[in-house]
């Protein structure tokens, strides 16, 4: 029987079961522009626009909450699924070593630190519920987090907490998102520091604001405050639009999704870790790693590194997973720093075009250093979710925050134009 299970996910190729079934598959193209695409000008941010196959007569501001995939990565996944529904043994056994290696050394160009030390997921949610529900604490500490953060980092600290009597504690970081600033936000949180904190689990960009953290002054004051504490952060609105490595931040562990900034396939995410972060680490799900199924059957010693021990296994969206090297390929293309200028640039005309309007308050600030691409306000006598089905009406997508309280909130990308934030702004003041 447990040679019979060594099939699955590849791993019987390594054990010489499959080897003659591995040579009869063939290599998937390598796409490198969607026939429903015009050829891709990194120089033209018009051509990033025309390799999403939005409805062009409307302003997506939205895009970062659920991703519509480039045309690269539609090609990617339209090409492995293709593969997969033909001959799924012999294409998952001639492929998936292959497929599997070229995202992680994609991932690790892009993140920085050796491919073993990144975990892949279906999204942030489940990378956070693996991280907290996996980080070895000691009887007495804690693990603080913030008011701020999303109901994912929330519920799957509570989780914790129910299943072990971990204790969980909350700071408030700032009064008002608008005038927040660096020394506010970095002083709130070390105070609130003690001896006993194993980890912090902070959010690069509130979703619910759009206010970024100073990751690597905190970073930098935590090291001082308590150099054992664990700093733990959800990127996913910072991954894929800012320019800054997980290792520029200072982080210990840094978990993020692939589909909203980084514009890649639905259902995948990642977890990035340090060598030191990592081995206070236990993962909970068996992983397929080749490595860690070598060491069950005996022929193998010392298992998978941390990163692919932390990958869940079973069969997942293939097609999705591998379609990450596309999605990383986009971005290298286009260089980090011109995307995230690109996300800044716009972001910050689309907050000067709402402060104008009478009675429209900015909620996220107008600092570059303190927000990212998403833009927040609040709109006078308008519920957040009523503002955005009149902007729909006109035309523009934007989104409400699911927080209390709630506001009207966009987001401007590296697909999105000029156009985009002046019809944004336009459709704002026309519900006022």
């Amino acid at each position: 029987m447990k040679l019979r299970r060594r099939t699955v996910l590849g791993a019987a190729t390594a054990a010489g079961v499959m080897g003659s079934t591995a040579r009869c598959g063939a290599a998937p193209p390598s796409p490198a522009t969607a026939p429903s695409a015009p050829p891709l000008d990194p120089r033209s941010w018009s051509s990033v626009r025309e390799q999403l196959a939005l409805d062009a007569s409307v302003a997506h501001l939205a895009t970062f909450v659920f991703a519509s995939h480039p045309a690269t990565v539609r090609a990617a996944i339209d090409a492995h699924r293709r593969g997969l529904d033909a001959d799924p043994i012999r294409y998952l056994a001639a492929n998936e070593t292959r497929l599997d290696e070229a995202v992680a050394t994609a991932a690790a160009a892009y993140l920085g630190g050796p491919a073993d030390r990144i975990a892949f997921t279906d999204s942030t949610t489940m990378g956070l519920g693996l991280l907290y529900a996996g980080l070895r604490l000691r009887a007495g500490q804690e693990v603080l987090t913030t008011e701020h953060d999303f109901y994912a980092t929330h519920e799957a600290l509570r989780l914790r907490s129910v299943r072990d009597g971990v204790t969980v504690r909350r700071v408030r970081l700032y009064r008002d998102p608008a005038t927040a600033t660096a020394d506010e936000i970095v002083s709130a949180l070390t105070r609130a520091v003690t001896g006993r904190a194993a980890a912090v689990a902070l959010t690069w960009v509130h979703s619910s604001t759009g206010v970024k953290l100073p990751i690597r002054a905190i970073a930098d004051a935590l090291r001082v405050r308590n150099p054992e504490a664990l700093l733990c952060v959800d990127a996913v609105h910072g991954f894929g639009a800012e320019d800054a490595t997980p290792g520029q931040l200072g982080c210990d562990f840094f978990v993020s999704g692939g589909h909203k900034w980084l514009f890649g396939p639905r259902g995948t995410g990642l977890v990035w870790g340090t060598e030191r972060a990592w081995s206070r680490f236990s993962p909970s799900i068996p992983s397929f790693d080749r490595r860690a199924i070598g060491a069950w059957l005996g022929y193998a010693t010392g298992g998978a590194p941390a990163g692919p021990a932390a990958t869940p296994g079973g069969y997942h969206s293939f097609e999705h997973r591998w379609a990450l090297a596309e999605a990383f390929a986009l971005h290298a293309a286009l260089g980090r720093d011109r995307v995230a200028a690109r996300t800044h640039e716009l972001a910050a005309r689309l907050k000067d075009g709402l402060a104008s309007l009478p009675g429209v308050r900015l909620i996220t600030p107008k600092d570059p250093q303190l927000s990212a691409g998403i833009v927040c306000c609040d709109v006078p006598g308008v519920l957040p979710a009523q503002a955005v089905g009149r902007l729909a009406a006109r035309g523009v997508v934007a989104s409400s925050t699911p927080y209390e309280p709630s506001y009207l909130r966009f987001g401007t990308t590296i697909f999105n134009n000029e156009r985009d934030v002046t019809a944004a702004v336009e459709a704002v003041r026309s519900v006022l």
